[in-house]
């Protein structure tokens, strides 16, 4: 009996989960391992509807409005953030979330992590609607390549041989992606130029995050509340450069109410998915939860050829089985090396925590 409670325990372990005590008692292992399940599979559903119902608001030929649909998203972020604050207040035991002031300063301080924040959903999505969620994975695949990249140009970080092995890994995971959808004729050049740009701001999202975070007071959601107004401010003088005004005025289901019950999800749905990161995160540990992202991009892509009916051929998954295989080994060797280091093991935490899917990129 004790035996079989140590493997459990020993199993919850590897998962990156603390056994939390109750009224002096530990928590049983069908218990604590529900509600790990349970977390992952909200994960799951709500990133993997979330890439499904952008990709449908993006693929409608009768609004080619991509800087709209994202504006409208982040508009919707932002009223969710207020409702979120009025809420806590009402109710503080139930729901934690930090009251925020519009203060010009921070937002200023903000701005420039804006920027990039509005090309990486923007690129995102465009990566999206060009190459389809089958693709998607293989697409937007080189966050970590160019992490490891400005990492080293931007903060001196120098990276391992075996992490320099599993971007290799990526790369080749990439190129013959690109090589199988040029063979099947489905290959949109414009859709990889998008998914390497995404990528590129994804990772420089990421390093400036880390320089802005004190202006917010550390906090992921004031982060979040900031860059989302910036961004609706951002937006609209490119939505009029790039003429979507007027499309989206000869739009002919503007006033239907099911339209804007699906843009109003797809917010809903971005919002959500920075707080189902936070709480697998807070269940399980950052290792898992990239390991867990890494299943669900292989899950969405299958559910994705499925859907479509398509037909694959071996090598088209070989390079989606590479570039997933080498995203989880970098995950897994970047995990030991900052375990190695223990003054490193919070910042590791947070790190994830930042790194994690925020907003609407539907990563």
């Amino acid at each position: 009996m004790n035996r079989t409670q140590l493997k459990r325990s020993s199993i919850l372990r590897m998962a990156g989960v603390e056994m939390v005590d109750r009224d002096g008692l530990g928590e049983t292992f069908v218990l604590r391992a529900a509600k790990i399940a349970a977390v992952v599979a909200l994960y799951w559903f709500v990133s993997i509807t979330m890439v499904f119902l952008n990709n449908h608001l993006l693929d409608n030929r009768d609004l080619d409005a991509p800087l709209f649909v994202t504006f409208f998203q982040c508009v919707v972020t932002v009223g969710l953030c207020c409702v979120m604050q009025l809420l806590s207040s009402v109710w503080p035991s139930l729901i934690d979330f930090p009251s925020v002031k519009f203060d010009i300063k921070t937002s200023r301080e903000v701005l420039p992590l804006s920027v990039v924040f509005i090309s990486m959903i923007t690129f995102n999505n465009l990566c999206l609607k060009h190459v389809g969620v089958a693709f998607y994975t293989v697409g937007r695949s080189l966050s970590t390549v160019f992490n490891v990249l400005l990492s080293y140009v931007i903060l001196q970080q120098a990276t391992s041989f075996k992490a320099m092995w599993c971007c290799a890994i990526i790369l080749g995971g990439f190129w013959l992606g690109v090589d199988q959808e040029g063979l099947a004729g489905s290959l949109s050049w414009s859709g990889v130029f998008f998914g390497v740009v995404a990528s590129a701001c994804v990772s420089l999202n990421a390093i400036l995050t880390k320089k802005v975070m004190p202006a917010v007071g550390g906090n992921i959601w004031k982060l979040s509340y900031y860059n989302n107004i910036n961004a609706c401010v951002l937006f609209l003088p490119l939505i009029l450069v790039f003429g979507e005004v007027e499309r989206i005025t000869s739009f002919s289901l503007l006033t239907d109410m099911w339209f804007w019950g699906m843009m109003t999800l797809g917010g809903v749905f971005g919002f959500a998915i920075g707080y189902v990161t936070g709480l697998q995160i807070k269940y399980t540990s950052p290792l898992t939860h990239n390991v867990s992202g890494t299943a669900k991009a292989c899950a969405q892509t299958v559910i994705a050829v499925m859907y479509n009916s398509s037909s694959k051929s071996l090598l088209w998954w070989t390079s989606n089985m590479l570039v997933l295989g080498g995203s989880s080994a970098y995950t897994w060797v970047k995990g030991r090396e900052m375990k190695k280091t223990p003054c490193n093991s919070q910042n590791f935490t947070k790190e994830k925590l930042t790194l994690g899917e925020k907003g609407n990129t539907g990563v």
